[in-house]
């Protein structure tokens, strides 16, 4: 069964993801002479750097997503399909998806990155994963349920256990997640729960290597570290977790943590559908593609964004994973992407970097810049007004902005529930 798309004398570009890569994508093609199929699991895109802030109850979800309907309102030649791709055949031109078969012309993968457990069952089981809303959210409801249980906990090792808590990755996901910790010890959960002592809270950040956020420069990593550690975060270096079970964290060297909450924010790898070769298939599992980001073997299909892997000579190794990457690649696609070019007749994808930062709480921020680099409370300023400038809609600008500006004044948050998802009964 075909997916009900109408047909037209348009070349059909289908995109397979709606993040920074697709989305740009779509909104650039959505210009031209193309009929575009935008393809997400969800209906809404969604702006990661701040999933830690729902996660931490600074923010609603509602003000960091967005609809896709919404924003392609206008335009008659953009069709959004809420579904999965299963399997793509590249030889009939075809994809597989829960609600039918999608014919192309161009297919474009955006599919993005999920989380690396590298492997381990264990840490897939016991480990909570940041890399949606979904699991912001439900990582906001574990550590209120958490404080809740450890209320009426007498003993004091069992209560460790719910107030502690581990990140595993010292990127810059894992260094904002424990600074909004460190700061949800100090300025919220002493009003909160009056009853709870929080010199026992503990915030543990290990990282496997010398230094955090690698990839930026030396100062900025430094300075991290610096701040965490002023803010009470146990960072530990070098050290690397080799088993967990749900009630304690393990590490390399010895040293056991009691802590039943284990973020991970320890690597990512790309999300690819079935039918690709394994021969396109590079490190990270991401698919290699070429200097016109066309995918080896298929010249017909691209890949951009997280899920691509670029090798040049000034990136051996792909081009770093961030939103900047995606977007300026979804660009050079839409700007050379035209019915019967070819591709190899294309100029080069070339990366600008922009630079990169990382915050780690009020007035504690790193930003690294092509000419300058600065941390401290400039950079924390830097930091939100790129943030806020970048979400999506005017509404969410504003309600993001409210919500920064009333934790900025009351050093309080005010989205402290605890918000389960409906489970119909079974019947007896």
């Amino acid at each position: 069964m075909k997916i009900n798309i109408p047909e037209s004398k348009q070349e059909r570009v289908v995109i397979v993801g709606g993040g920074f890569a697709g989305l740009t994508l779509a909104k650039n093609l959505a210009k031209q002479n193309y009929q575009v199929v935008l393809i997400d699991k969800n209906n809404y895109h969604q702006f990661q750097p701040l999933f830690y802030q729902v996660a931490m109850a600074g923010l609603e979800p509602s003000s960091i997503i967005f609809p896709l309907r919404k924003y392609f309102q206008d335009k008659s030649n953009t069709f959004i399909r809420v579904t999965e791709v299963h399997a793509i055949y590249p030889d009939r031109k075809q994809l597989d998806t829960p609600i039918g078969i999608v014919n192309y012309d161009k297919l474009i993968l955006a599919t993005g990155a999920d989380t690396n457990f590298f492997g381990n069952e264990e840490f897939a089981k016991h480990c909570i994963p940041m890399k949606s809303v979904s699991e912001a959210l439900f990582l906001r409801n574990r550590i209120l349920t958490d404080y809740e249980h450890a209320l009426s906990i007498t003993d004091y090792e069992l209560r460790q256990q719910y107030i502690d808590i581990v990140i595993v990755g010292g990127g810059p996901t894992g260094v904002e997640i424990a600074g909004a910790l460190a700061e949800m010890k100090k300025y919220i959960i002493p009003k909160d729960y009056q009853e709870l002592n929080t010199n026992e809270i503990d915030i543990y950040l290990v990282q496997n290597g010398d230094q955090l956020l690698k990839g930026m420069s030396d100062d900025s990593a430094d300075k991290a570290l610096t701040f965490l550690r002023d803010l009470g975060v146990k960072v530990i270096l070098n050290d690397l977790v080799t088993h967990v079970d749900g009630e304690n964290t393990y590490l390399k060297s010895g040293q056991t943590i009691p802590a039943k909450k284990v973020i991970w924010a320890a690597g990512i790898k790309g999300n690819i559908p079935d039918g690709i070769s394994r021969e396109a298939i590079g490190s990270g599992n991401r698919i290699k593609v070429n200097a016109q980001l066309q995918v080896e073997m298929y010249p017909d299909i691209f890949a951009i964004g997280d899920v691509a892997i670029c090798m040049t000579d000034n990136h051996p190794y792909g081009h770093p994973q961030v939103a900047q990457v995606a977007m300026q690649q979804a660009k050079y696609l839409a700007k050379h992407l035209r019915p019967n070019s070819v591709a190899s007749s294309w100029p080069g994808f070339q990366y600008k970097n922009l630079g990169a930062m990382a915050t780690v709480g009020r007035h504690r921020a790193v930003v690294d810049l092509p000419r300058w680099k600065f941390q401290g409370a400039f950079a924390w300023f830097v930091w939100l007004f790129v943030h806020l400038f970048q979400i999506l809609g005017a509404k969410n600008k504003l309600f993001v902005f409210i919500n920064w500006v009333w934790n900025y004044i009351t050093y309080d948050q005010s989205l402290r529930l605890i918000i389960r998802p409906f489970q119909p009964k079974k019947p007896s």
